[in-house]
């Protein structure tokens, strides 16, 4: 299915990398302007540079910091206008056992996913208010289906369909015409994994990344590649879905069945 996004502003955070990354080329090839925001400015700048006819720009925002979020929101207005969609893919993993999760490891996790979400709705629909759009947050299987050994990361995934539930009640409630909706996928080829120390484990066992997924995916679902989670979310953003909002799509094969 194709897209039509020519006129619209986007911002995607997590954009330097994996989902975000997939998510703001595909906006930018469907005819958006996008906003590659991310803490790796360096990596954002490279994802904005490909985007055609220059309709790509980075910026550098730690997701948990107010002051940049206003100091992102006020680029967008005063250099376009308005801001009529907003992917938000920023996030973090941990893994560990629920006994051995230190408090600061817990709030760590939670303040990125769960704070960064929040303070992207809220200043997303404060920048919607009068024109409308619409916000997709990438969640997790493991936000559905509890994942051993990493509670923190679980927790903070599946608050993000409840809070894109109560966004989305609030909007129609008010008739605000901005629709909210959470994609979760489960595993996904991104950089995330190779931070992890039992996934490094694997790829020293098994010889090579793609050896290490397919044995991950052995007791589950296969691995999606950042394009097929950017295809659900652009449908999501599109026309067509106007007036699905508040749902949580899982992409997970039946994994949480």
């Amino acid at each position: 299915m194709s897209h039509a996004f020519t006129d619209r502003v986007a911002l995607v955070t997590g954009a330097a990398s994996g989902i975000g990354a997939a998510c703001a080329r595909a906006l930018g090839e469907a005819g958006a302007l996008v906003i590659c925001a991310d803490r790796d400015l360096v990596g954002a700048e490279g994802v904005a540079a490909a985007i055609p006819d220059g309709r790509g720009v980075a910026f550098g925002l730690e997701v948990t910091d107010e002051a940049a979020w206003d100091g992102l929101t006020g680029l967008v207005r005063d250099r376009q206008g308005r801001l009529t969609i907003l992917v938000h893919a920023a996030g973090i993993s941990a893994a560990s056992p629920l006994v051995d999760t230190s408090l600061a490891e817990w709030r760590r996790v939670l303040a990125v996913n769960l704070d960064g979400a929040f303070l992207a709705i809220r200043h997303g629909l404060r920048a919607m208010r009068e024109q409308g759009g619409a916000i997709v947050l990438i969640g997790s299987a493991s936000g559905i289906r509890p994942a051993a050994g990493a509670a923190a990361y679980s927790v903070s995934k599946a608050g993000l369909a409840m809070l894109a539930r109560t966004a989305a009640k609030e909007c129609r409630d008010v008739g605000l015409p901005v629709h909210v909706n959470v994609v979760s996928p489960a595993g996904v080829k991104t950089p995330m994994w190779r931070s992890m120390e039992f996934f490094q484990a694997l790829v020293a066992e098994h010889g090579s990344e793609a050896a290490a997924y397919e044995a991950l995916a052995a007791g589950g679902p296969p691995f999606a590649e950042p394009a097929q989670v950017a295809e659900v979310v652009l449908f999501l953003l599109s026309d067509g879905a106007r007036h699905i909002t508040g749902v949580e799509v899982p992409m997970d094969g039946g994994f949480v069945l």
